[in-house]
């Protein structure tokens, strides 16, 4: 202890006696370990923590398993069954995604809400902050209105009032009674869950089609296992109450099974490997970190060499001459790992702003033990890795030459061959880097010139919740108000068209529509019937969003609930079901009317599922059917709705319109929502060009300390090489060729390095293939440019030293001890 200890003073007095060398080290390896631990504090929130809930090892996703959707939403009807004749679980709930106008608390507000089963809190093991949860039966169709609301809405709306318990408050035409309070710390992100205010019992919901067998609805599940039970079993289980179902209803269930899976693996999604490659690619940026900082202590070991030729003279081991130059990199990588903490506190805030909204578990980012253990770590591998090759080669170097030489050249070339060797495994590592950004580029290009089916210039979305008063009118007056209101937006000035939107809306939300081809027999259960992706629509619908018009024509005012049903249909849908023959004419069922409809239109497609993923999807058909035409019971259950809005201008400066309308029509309606389709487009991108930010950042990073180790290398070999220049100048050699000879010697080490990098990454893009669109991960004008692109400032840097050398005074550099 005292040994070490006797090191760590030394290695002090000698880090505080070369400034200069200390802050270019710190800095470097504290760049390379801060952005390191920032990424590890995203990838142990996202993907290695644990799920915050007891025994969170038992909790399992729920879906259904049927035509078109390997994970589709679960019938209310058939979650009930699963609930009662599974053997494997302790607990079963479902939720769905909902909103609620809260009226009588200040201005009226939509919120965030779930339609929830009773025991869905009891099933995470979720305690109330205050109250009690939803009791068994509460989700009952018919039961009372009871509801739980969030922590956050609690504070802002109520005060914190603890006499909250018992009271009313109003969801839009209906009072619930208070019995909980959940608390702000819980977190869930599944397809059916969202962060909510309200959370009310899903036999609340007075759609039609709720107690509907064959209506999923939006409703997802989780379960509990029960001890001792596996996944495998709970699936065999699933599997026979799925049997009896179809058996029991096959008009409904025939061909429908239970989606098991663990609920952490459901709610990390597809962002596991983009966060596995983003880890890779920092941890690349450690290692060139760590290689320059070896150079660096190659460099300065050389000046040291005389010291330490006498510490061997006078009797130092092998070993002790390793342990105290151990001892100064471990202490510069101490050093460099706190400064990087901070660093990494930093980024990970800097991150978690750039993150996409829909990343799973952001709550759970942030430095905590695990991170801090890894920083540590960090570190410590760290020092071990700059500093272990600087140590070996100075320990071996030949003590009586040393001293005869004066510490001038002490085993030169082995230092400088190491060098050149770290110069080459930092050219291939940029090179690997900057690839897989150059390939993360072009892919986002491609992506952004995609043609969606629509135009998102110049066009704002937005829903609208009516006012109870209006909600409990008739049908009709129900259709009267909307075309009001169509009106009402249509005359605000620069506006060029308006149009009502239900059902699926682009890149953001679906809804499916089932129907047979007419002349043929009707299916004889839901899963034989065809699907079709439904937009329920106004007749300005295309002109606002500007999705062509093919053949045909499109809907008109007289396309009313009076008139004959009529729908129009996409390019996608008129060649899988009509190929080769014009789709204009052609009738079809919608189930849940006995009415035929026409196709009167043929439109252009819509990327539906994303600009990348929607040719790969099994349901990408779609259908358009009249807003006006909708029955009387479609209407009457409508509680919100959407709209279209196209500008002649910033169409962000609208939004203070709508919201005036809004208000002058009725104060309790509410507007919600409001984004313009361009941020759409933006939202569907955002994984993409986050992976994108993040991996050219560390790319440039990775350039930047390449380009400085080189520029290191080639300025200490200039330096060592100063007697020898001048021979050469005083034996006639000109600038030209003393340049030529510097930059030769640079340009040879970077090729090496770029033929190394080539070869690594051909190798390790390819787990990167899922991430691109359009673009191979073996790209031959990516790997061109890039490989140009890094050659050229490589030897820019390599360029500074050998001008230098080429200014080198001969007479001076004879004179040279």
């Amino acid at each position: 202890m005292n040994g070490l200890l006797q090191d760590l003073r030394y290695a002090l007095r000698q880090l505080r006696k070369n400034p200069g060398f200390t802050a270019v080290a710190i800095l470097t390896l504290a760049l390379g370990i801060g952005a390191n631990t920032a990424i590890f504090s995203i990838v142990n929130g996202v993907l290695l923590n644990p799920l915050p809930f007891p025994h969170a090892d038992q909790l399992i996703a729920l879906g259904e398993n049927k035509a078109n959707f390997e994970n589709g939403s679960i019938s209310y009807p058939n979650f009930r069954d699963w609930q009662k004749e599974n053997r494997s679980f302790s607990s079963v709930a479902v939720s769905r995604i909902f909103s609620f106008n809260l009226l009588g608390a200040g201005d009226a507000e939509q919120v965030n809400g779930e339609l929830i089963s009773s025991d869905f809190f009891s099933t995470l093991g979720v305690k109330p902050l205050a109250g009690r949860l939803l009791a068994k039966g509460e989700d009952e169709v018919g039961a009372a209105p009871v509801a739980l609301i969030g922590e956050d809405l609690w504070r802002q709306k109520f005060s914190s009032a603890r006499n909250i318990l018992g009271k009313n408050i109003r969801l839009g035409p209906r009072s619930y009674t208070v019995v909980g309070i959940i608390p702000a710390s819980f977190h869930l992100t599944l397809p059916s869950f969202r962060d909510a205010e309200i959370f009310v019992p899903a036999g609340q919901w007075d759609n039609p089609l709720l107690m509907n067998r064959g209506a999923g609805l939006g409703f997802h599940g989780i379960a509990r296992l029960k001890p001792g039970v596996s996944l495998e079993q709970a699936r065999a289980d699933m599997e026979r109450v799925s049997r009896n179902l179809a058996a029991a209803y096959p008009d409904t269930d025939n061909g429908i099974s239970a989606n098991l899976s663990p609920l952490k693996r459901r709610m990390v999604g597809n962002v596991r490997p983009v966060l596995l490659v983003l880890l890779a690619a920092v941890g690349f940026v450690l290692l060139i970190a760590c290689v320059n900082v070896a150079n660096l202590m190659l460099a300065r070991s050389n000046l040291r060499a005389r010291e330490f030729a006498i510490r061997s003279a006078l009797g130092a081991t092998q070993g002790r001459v390793v342990r105290q130059l151990l001892a100064e990199s471990i202490l510069l990588a101490a050093m460099s790992g706190a400064i990087g903490l901070l660093l990494a506190l930093w980024g990970t805030h800097a991150a978690l702003a750039k993150l996409p909204s829909t990343l799973p578990r952001m709550e759970q980012i942030g430095v905590d033990l695990h991170v801090l253990i890894f920083t540590g770590a960090a570190a410590l591998v760290s020092g071990i890795l700059f500093g272990l090759t600087p140590a070996l080669k100075m320990s071996r170097g030949v003590t009586n030459q040393t001293l005869n030489e004066g510490g001038r050249s002490g085993a030169g070339g082995m230092r400088h061959r190491a060098q050149g060797v770290f110069v080459v495994m930092e050219m291939a590592m940029a090179l690997v880097l900057l690839i897989g950004a150059g390939l993360m580029v072009r892919s986002l290009v491609r992506l952004w010139q995609v043609d969606p089916g629509f135009n998102p210039h110049h066009v704002v979305s937005f829903g609208l919740t009516p006012a109870p008063s209006v909600l409990n009118g008739s049908a009709d007056s129900i259709r009267a108000y909307f075309r009001d209101f169509n009106r009402r937006l249509a005359a605000i000035p620069g506006v060029q068209a308006v149009a009502q939107t239900s059902g699926a809306a682009p890149l953001d939300y679906d809804d499916e529509r089932l129907f047979w081809l007419a002349g043929q027999p009707k299916p004889t259960n839901d899963n034989e019937m065809d699907w079709a992706i439904d937009y329920i629509v106004d007749p300005d619908y295309l002109k606002v969003m500007g999705t062509p018009l093919r053949v045909g024509r499109f809907f008109t005012s007289q396309d009313d609930e009076h008139s004959p049903l009529v729908v129009a249909v996409d390019t996608v849908f008129a060649h899988k079901f009509f190929p080769g023959q014009s789709v204009i004419g052609k009738w079809i069922h919608l189930k849940g009317t006995d009415r035929l409809a026409e196709i009167v239109g043929e439109v252009e497609h819509v990327k539906q599922w994303g600009l990348a993923s929607d040719d790969t999807q099994s349901l990408r058909a779609q259908l358009y059917i009249p807003q006006l035409q909708m029955p009387d019971d479609y209407i009457k259950s409508t509680i919100s709705t959407a709209f279209v809005v196209r500008s002649r201008s910033n169409p962000s400066a609208l939004f203070a319109d709508i919201r005036r309308v809004n208000r002058e029509i009725n104060h309790e309606q509410v507007i919600y929502g409001e984004e313009t389709m361009e941020q759409v487009v933006a939202r569907s991108l955002a994984t993409q060009r986050f992976s994108m930010s993040l991996l050219g950042a560390f790319a440039g990073l990775a350039m930047i300390l390449a380009s400085v180790g080189i520029y290191g290398v080639i300025s200490y070999v200039v330096g060592q090489r100063t007697h020898e220049i001048g021979l050469r100048m005083a034996l006639g050699a000109q600038k030209l060729d003393v340049l030529q000879l510097i930059l030769g010697e640079g340009a040879r080490l970077v090729l090496i390095g770029i033929a190394a990098g080539v070869g690594g990454a051909l190798i390790l893009t390819r787990v990167m293939a899922s991430q691109l669109f359009m673009v191979s991960s073996a790209d031959p004008l990516t790997f061109l440019a890039v490989s140009a692109i890094l050659v050229i400032v490589a030897l820019v840097a390599c360029y500074i030293p050998a001008r230098r050398a080429a200014k080198v005074d001969p007479m001076v550099a004879l004179r040279y001890e």
